[in-house]
């Protein structure tokens, strides 16, 4: 079954929802081991700032619970599926939009 709020996520999971609102744009780079976020060491940051815009937070990042949208259901889909290997998340609106992974060859 999956997660409908922030709240049903593990810690580390919940985590990673806020960073992403945090960054709002950019790119996160993030180790995933046993299908859980690695945080130590924090993950790489690049945020994508517009000039002559509003930069910075999602408001809802100061929101303790809220129902989880479909592609924060996605990446921890993704994450459930290569269990062990690197993410490279392009984050738009505080949202994980286009996930590359990084995983050893399995042959």
């Amino acid at each position: 079954m999956n997660p409908l709020a922030k709240t049903d996520l593990s810690h580390p999971r919940q985590r990673v929802v806020e960073l992403l609102q945090h960054v709002n744009f950019g790119k996160v780079d993030l180790l995933v081991q046993g299908a859980e976020p690695i945080l130590d060491p924090r993950p790489r940051i690049i945020e994508t700032r517009k000039m002559g815009a509003p930069n910075g937070p999602r408001a809802e990042s100061e929101l303790q619970d809220f129902g989880l949208k479909q592609q924060l259901v996605d990446l921890f889909q993704t994450m459930d599926e290569i269990v062990d290997g690197n993410l490279s998340i392009t984050v738009r609106h505080g949202l994980p939009c286009l996930v590359e992974v990084e995983r050893q060859n399995e042959r």
